[in-house]
């Protein structure tokens, strides 16, 4: 009974030992499996290609609509406001009445000057005679020299006051011609500051009314003083262009530069340029404020996404992407246009840089453009 003990004993002691050997091998090959170098899974990227080609050179600055022409209405004469022949805001044509001042007393200051120049008319023609008849007397020795010279002065002093009859006529037309107050130009009229009834006087402070141009019309800006030098030189070539736009919409205006001021505000270092916009819409009003953007020419660049660009302690890069591989890229950056950063060194165009994903790479790390299963 004690020997067969010992035998199951012993045959138990050896399945153990095989079981463990047999469980270390097992762990031991895992390890070694895990523990084996794999291939770098591929980041997945977005891609885009830097390009070669046209942008403008522009400036953006913060403008107002100014008219080319105002005027305030005001009377010349003191009378009172019989008519009124527009509507408040309304647009005007040039030549339009708008109002119509009492003309009453000047029109009879006028008849009473036309019935002093019928009089004075009257009074040559008998004087006229009087000369003549004088002239013939002396050649006949039936008078003196005394009687022909007073009336040739008699002649040419009548003749003098009809002038001078016929030059207060004149002056009293003109006065009268007051009396009708017309548009001297197109435009849009404010509301009318006097009505029917009113009396109005040229001291009077308030106008009776303000007519402003509407088309074309001024768009006022100021811009740094380094561009001065290209602009001027674009103006001569006529290839510089302003574009006005009304913040928070879509519309806007398109026109050229008309002016620019002729010194440099030592304070700011800008210098005032003024645009000229046709206007036809009336989309510009004058007096609203406007972001306005100079192009003064246009050049080609290369350009990239401006999501594209990274920043770090040494500059601006890039990751460019070749045979699947992510390189890091200095760029310099020009300027930065609709969404698009130029660029003026680092890329030469048609190289393919990562726009999304930037955060997982490192120089040298494989990438997958997305749209691809990573890693396959």
């Amino acid at each position: 009974m004690k020997k067969q003990s010992w035998v199951f004993l012993v045959g138990l002691l050896g399945f153990v030992a095989l079981a463990a050997f047999a469980s270390r091998s097992y762990w031991m090959g895992g390890n070694a499996a895990a523990q084996a170098p794999q291939r770098p899974r591929a980041v997945s990227v977005t891609l885009a290609t830097a390009e070669r080609r046209q942008v403008p050179v522009d400036v953006d600055a913060n403008g107002i609509v100014t008219p080319i022409s105002s005027v305030a209405l005001k009377s010349r004469l003191e009378t009172t406001i019989v008519a009124v022949h527009f509507e408040d805001g309304a647009k005007v044509n040039e030549g339009d009445l708008l109002f119509t001042l009492d003309s009453r007393q000047i029109d009879a200051q006028i008849e009473q000057a036309e019935g002093t120049l019928a009089k004075d008319q009257a009074q040559l023609e008998g004087a006229l005679r009087d000369l003549r008849r004088y002239t013939d007397l002396v050649a006949k020795g039936a008078t003196t020299q005394v009687n022909l010279d007073n009336a040739k002065t008699q002649s040419d002093t009548l003749t003098a006051a009809i002038k001078a009859d016929q030059a207060v006529i004149e002056n009293l037309k003109v006065q009268k011609s007051y009396t009708q107050i017309r548009a001297p130009f197109s435009g849009r009229i404010s509301v009318a500051n006097v009505k029917v009834g009113n009396f109005v006087r040229p001291a009077d402070v308030q106008p009776l009314a303000v007519i402003n141009q509407m088309a074309p019309v001024y768009v006022t800006f100021s811009v740094p003083q380094r561009v001065l030098v290209d602009l001027r030189e674009a103006m001569a070539k006529s290839g510089s262009r302003v574009i006005a736009t009304i913040p928070g919409r879509q519309s806007s205006e398109e026109g050229k530069v008309a002016m620019v001021e002729n010194a440099v505000d030592a304070a700011t270092g800008m210098i005032t340029v003024r645009g000229i916009m046709d206007n036809g819409n009336e989309t510009l009003w004058p007096g609203t404020l406007v972001s306005t953007k100079l192009i003064i020419r246009t050049e080609e660049s290369v350009v990239v996404p401006t999501i594209a660009v990274q920043r770090s302690q040494s500059g601006n890069f890039v990751f460019v992407v070749k045979d699947g591989i992510a390189k890091v890229q200095p760029v310099t950056i020009d300027r930065t246009f609709q969404g698009h950063s130029v660029i003026s060194e680092g890329l030469s165009g048609d190289e393919s840089v990562v726009t999304d994903g930037q955060l997982l790479l490192s120089d040298g790390a494989r990438v997958e453009p997305r749209g691809k299963k990573a890693g396959a």
